[in-house]
């Protein structure tokens, strides 16, 4: 396919796999249980943080963390108290446990509380209009609270070269608009040109297959690459493809 070939593909698959029977099968039906932005929010990052292994793995002990919760996640999140921890004692996806768990419920209160929010806690480490730059900058703040070494691995950062997939795919959630009926668009302050895709196994195969990427790695640097191929393609909506390359790999085997 030449590029304009491949553009018009890619543009007919994203249409085909951004309609709201995709969310049955994906992580983002979780938050889609919620109205309230804050409820939103909050259950899409913690289950984003937990979106790797087996979908349906995902899916299960997200439902867990949302019954934890009351399934009221912002309620539960501001009223929090460490005497509460035991709550969590049977919470474990992979190698994210309670201690980890109880550490971002913590985490999330400092940000409500004394920043405004998860929007404006990423937004506030924005600069020049670099997301990446954002997560990570977020990441430190995030961490504020006291917390284990080793919880820290659970928020990526894309200064050490991750792709940071799962925080790349909450913000695709939160700020991509909402008229497909698959993301939300709660979060205005943030444009969806300044997306990166989440990078995962699926993407970067079929990437490659495409020619969009060379890059055998999945890591920041083909994360660049793989943006700026589809910032060729849609400068104002790249992310969009992330439909289409997920799903040409994950439902078609492409």
């Amino acid at each position: 396919m030449n590029k304009k070939e491949l553009k018009a593909f890619l543009d007919e698959k994203a249409v085909q796999y951004e309609k709201p029977d995709f969310i049955p099968h994906d992580p983002i039906q979780i938050p889609h249980r919620f109205s309230k932005k804050e409820d939103i929010e909050i259950a899409a990052f913690l289950t984003a943080t937990i979106a790797w292994g087996n979908r349906k793995s995902i899916i299960t002990n997200a439902t867990k963390l949302m019954d934890i919760m009351g399934n009221a996640p912002y309620d539960f999140i501001l009223n929090y108290n460490p005497n509460d921890a035991y709550l969590f004692e049977s919470f474990v996806h992979r190698t994210f446990n309670q201690v980890d768990l109880e550490t971002f419920i913590r985490s999330l209160q400092n940000l409500y509380l004394n920043y405004g929010g998860l929007e404006k806690a990423f937004v506030s480490g924005i600069k020049e209009r670099n997301v990446q730059l954002g997560i990570s900058n977020f990441k430190k703040l995030f961490f504020e609270v006291e917390h284990l070494q080793r919880t820290q691995k659970h928020v990526s950062d894309p200064l050490k070269n991750s792709a940071a997939k799962r925080i790349n795919m909450f913000l695709r959630w939160m700020v991509r608009d909402t008229s497909a009926g698959v993301d939300f668009g709660i979060w205005k302050s943030i444009s969806p040109a300044l997306l990166s895709c989440p990078l995962d196994v699926h993407t970067g195969n079929v990437g490659r297959k495409l020619g969009l990427l060379s890059r055998k790695q999945n890591d920041g640097k083909t994360l660049l690459e793989l943006d700026t191929s589809l910032r060729k393609m849609d400068a104002t909506d790249p992310v969009k493809y992330d439909f289409a390359l997920f799903g040409l790999g994950a439902f078609e085997k492409f």
